[in-house]
């Protein structure tokens, strides 16, 4: 496997971002627990879980794809979907109050590598089972 790692790798590294933005408000903040009803802080804890609610799923869906033997560009297709969409939630979430493209297009993208990942596994299902 060499698509999935490269793409779990990037996402990786913006998880560790967004991660760090939330460590950053809670010690602009004073806040050690919650939010502190700090809208930042809100905004960059919403950013981080929404990324581990949807980046693993993709993921594994990827893995499955790429042992399944799918075509490198299909491969490569969600995985900068996937990293393209995140990108843009994520920035848009935890960076931004007013970047409105960002959430709707990022959520988008991401809905969409799930649904095409999702019938492609079950392609994949069918297949085995012909």
């Amino acid at each position: 496997m060499v698509i999935t790692p490269l793409y779990a790798g990037l996402l990786a590294l913006w998880f560790f971002v967004l991660g760090a933005r939330v460590i950053d408000q809670r010690r602009r903040g004073k806040v050690s627990l919650g939010d502190g009803g700090n809208p930042q802080l809100q905004r960059a804890i919403r950013g981080h879980a929404n990324f581990s609610e949807y980046v693993p799923l993709a993921l594994l869906l990827l893995a499955i794809l790429e042992l399944s033997r799918f075509p490198l560009y299909v491969l490569h297709g969600l995985g900068a979907t996937l990293l393209a969409a995140r990108l843009l939630h994520g920035y848009a979430l935890s960076f931004t109050g007013h970047f409105r493209f960002g959430r709707v297009a990022g959520a988008a993208l991401t809905f969409l590598v799930l649904i095409v990942a999702g019938v492609l596994c079950l392609y994949q299902a069918y297949l085995s089972i012909r």
